[in-house]
């Protein structure tokens, strides 16, 4: 039988960033029919989706002018492009004259021109319009004299473009705060994404938001993290700020939750070894060779190449900072990279939704190969992979956490349509959870 250990009240340790909120729940009912009713997903698109932030992609896919990422939500289809003067613009992805996409790959280069392929109407990567064929025969006049590309706000911040269709959007910095300057000390605008993949997924959009934010599931769904991520609640900083974002750091450490809190297991000695550490120096104490882990990385990193490290705070030089984006973006920053998780509506079933996981790395001197989930991959911008989930959950590595969360979204998409369930029954450290549901809710009825 599991042994668990009586754990003290919560003594955080990290300082609160001064936005930091800590409300209880509302109380709102979080019901199965979020999940899957079309009417709830249409309120959804019409009174949250329109008028949030969205990631479009990466700078470092907008090399030159003319260059363009496109990116599809439900119905709609976007291209960001870079201009001449090299800014990035971004526009609705459709040719004025009879609605056709004007590009229906994601991503290119052009010269100057969006060219429709059901015309030839040719719009300039600035919006206007260029030429179209017999001008003379339009009795309402030129359309190169009436018609631009209908424009979004466009934005970027850490290398990632991002846009919105609301022309009134409150600017992205505004939007996203505090999260720029609680992943301040990492540079993010230069790191490379090494991992791109687009997973289809039988599960409703909502499951990602849930699941990041709340380590309650760690013990029953990721039992390899025991060794070394400390998941329970009491050494868990949880914070949550006014525009919906929450921010979960969890301690690299052997997990609180057992007796086996005192002991290096073998990942953990696999950790502390390569860092030059003795791992038989903390047997008995082992959560004490997390401030040692630190004072190494600190002292040996700049030797390995890891120039990154002169950046960061001690904390993050073990911890896992997870930052939930409201309402559909997650960034987790370790030591090594950044994990980017966005998961997106099906464009008609909500029982379905795309799920897509990025990893950014920093530069390390000396290496041309980084590890990932997926094994080592060269350290240059990812080719984009796409696939049905359960044709390549085979593929991931086994006990791999994606994998292993991703099932869990399956089957638990299936037992929220169940008569037996009425509402999540919610601990007090799943209060993000409430919360995401909350501002959900708030967006829908117009409070937001």
């Amino acid at each position: 039988m599991t042994r668990y250990l009586e754990v003290p009240e919560k003594a955080a340790t990290y300082p609160t960033h001064p936005s930091a909120q800590f409300p209880r729940a509302r109380g709102d009912a979080i019901t199965g029919d979020r999940y899957y009713s079309r009417e709830f997903a249409d309120r959804e698109w019409e009174h949250m989706w329109k008028r949030v932030w969205h990631v479009g992609g990466r700078e470092s896919q907008l090399e030159e002018p003319g260059d363009f990422i496109t990116h599809n939500f439900r119905h709609e289809s976007v291209i960001m492009i870079r201009q001449e003067d090299g800014s990035i613009r971004a526009f609705f992805n459709v040719c004025q004259h009879r609605g056709n996409r004007l590009v229906n790959v994601e991503e290119g280069g052009v010269a100057k021109h969006l060219t429709c392929p059901y015309h030839n109407w040719k719009w300039n990567i600035n919006g206007a319009l260029d030429e179209v064929q017999d001008p003379e025969d339009f009795p309402q006049g030129n359309p190169c004299e009436k018609l631009r590309m209908k424009e979004v706000p466009c934005e970027t911040w850490g290398g990632f473009v991002f846009y919105s269709f609301d022309p009134n959007a409150l600017p992205l910095q505004e939007y996203l705060d505090p999260v720029p300057q609680l992943l301040a000390n990492r540079d993010l605008a230069n790191w490379k994404r090494v991992v791109w993949l687009t997973l289809r997924v039988n599960t409703n959009w909502k499951f990602a938001s849930d699941n990041f934010n709340e380590s309650y599931h760690i013990p029953a769904v990721h039992p390899q993290f025991q060794p070394m991520i400390d998941d329970h609640y009491s050494t868990t900083i949880f914070e949550m700020y006014p525009q919906g974002h929450n921010r979960m750091i969890e301690k690299l450490q052997p997990s609180s939750r057992y007796e086996t809190s005192v002991n290096v297991m073998p990942l953990w000695a696999d950790v502390l070894k390569e860092w030059d550490l003795d791992p038989a120096e903390f047997e008995g104490k082992a959560q004490e060779a997390r401030k040692a882990l630190q004072e190494a990385r600190r002292r040996l990193g700049p030797a390995r190449g890891h120039h990154h490290f002169a950046k960061m705070s001690d904390d993050e030089l073990t911890d896992q900072f997870h930052h939930t984006c409201f309402p559909n973006l997650t960034l987790t920053g370790t030591p090594e990279g950044l994990h980017m998780f966005r998961t997106e509506p099906d464009p008609e079933d909500p029982n379905w939704s795309t799920f897509d996981y990025w990893y950014m790395v920093p530069e390390i001197e000396g290496a041309d190969e980084v590890a990932t989930l997926y094994g080592m991959r060269p350290y240059e911008e990812a080719e984009h992979e796409t696939a049905l989930f359960g044709e390549k959950k085979a593929a991931i590595a086994q006990g791999d956490f994606l994998s292993q969360d991703l099932s869990l979204a399956v089957t638990q998409q299936k037992g929220l349509q169940s008569m037996g369930f009425d509402r999540a029954y919610l601990a007090e450290q799943e209060t993000r959870i409430s919360r995401f549901h909350e501002v959900i809710n708030d967006y829908l009825e117009g409070r937001r």
